[in-house]
């Protein structure tokens, strides 16, 4: 659309055509187009259902690759409210593993409400990543 579009001004630039012909070209060009695929920003506004993490890469070996993750957030939201059942001598263990594999993360400090709201700041974030062997989208549905 963005070639065509280009095209009808590019005309009326070498007055081919008139400011009038061109506008109602484009607006003929913008009925005849199919919607773009769903973008994250066309989707409704409401709470957040899913954190998707999308990669289309490139191997060494020059092989296509793909990932498409999909995680409900209640399962995040289950997963913090599992941490409360779990003893504190536990907890002080699984952190200090976590620790040794080189994950600096403290258990005993996520909370339910914590977590409520990075889930609603994670519907407002996008993450993208675009080199030339690989992309990366992490986004909220």
């Amino acid at each position: 659309m963005k070639e065509q579009r280009k095209d009808i001004l590019d005309m009326l630039a070498e007055g081919k055509i008139t400011a009038a012909e061109a506008e109602q070209l484009i607006a003929a060009l913008e009925r005849t187009q199919p919607p773009t695929t769903a973008s994250i920003d066309a989707r409704p506004k409401g709470k957040a259902k899913y954190l998707r993490v999308m990669v289309d890469a490139v191997d060494e070996n020059g092989e296509p690759g793909r990932v498409n993750v999909r995680v409900p957030l209640q399962l995040l939201r289950a997963g913090v409210r599992l941490t409360a059942l779990i003893p504190p001598q536990a907890l002080g263990t699984a952190n200090a593993e976590l620790t040794k594999s080189g994950v600096p993360f403290d258990l005993t400090q996520l909370k339910p409400e914590q977590l409520e709201a990075l889930v609603d700041h994670l519907d407002e974030m996008t993450v993208e990543v675009d080199q030339p062997d690989a992309k990366v989208r992490v986004f909220c549905e």
